[in-house]
């Protein structure tokens, strides 16, 4: 019994979206120390997006589309933090790493799902339904006068509470 290939490859585009936007901030970190502005959060939110939609609705391969994610990234995080720059040598290395290693990762860890989903189905099909539970039944409520509940909405004041001790 094979996992549903839906599920697989709705978490493999969460993955990769995932990857994308947290590669790029921490690029983004390293690099500058600077805090990415919201519009520029915004826009990676929507490059990581449209990559993990990409992934889950296709089978491209994950390296193409990290990749991409990550010079969209890049963009998005260069111009909204007010300056653009072409990377270097060593941040085109550190993020071809990056990508590579995360997507070893990324398809550890779609195998793992299928793995695991599958077993979850065949401990579920052998135990089936359990019926041991007991049910139980909905308890009736009680009657409520409704002057009690405005007197809760027009003054925030509740009735309820522990008792009141006396001395």
């Amino acid at each position: 019994m094979a996992a549903d290939p839906q599920l697989l490859a709705r978490m493999r585009g969460g993955f990769v979206g995932g990857t994308c936007g947290v590669v790029a901030i921490v690029a983004h970190a390293v690099a500058e120390g600077a805090y990415p502005g919201t519009t520029a959060l915004t826009v990676l939110l929507s490059v990581a997006v449209i990559a993990g939609a990409v992934a889950a609705g296709t089978r491209v391969a994950v390296v193409p589309l990290l990749l991409a994610g990550q010079v969209f990234g890049h963009i998005a995080l260069s111009l909204g933090s007010g300056h653009f720059h072409l990377p270097g040598p060593g941040m085109l290395a550190a993020h071809l790493a990056a990508v590579l290693v995360a997507s070893a990762l990324i398809r550890g860890a779609e195998r793992g799902s299928a793995l695991a989903l599958n077993a979850v189905r065949r401990i579920a099909a052998i135990h089936g339904p359990s019926s041991s539970l007991p049910v139980r039944a909905a308890l009736p409520v009680g009657y409520r006068p409704a002057v009690r509940r405005m007197q809760v909405f027009a003054t925030g004041v509740s009735t309820r509470g522990p008792p009141l001790v006396t001395v």
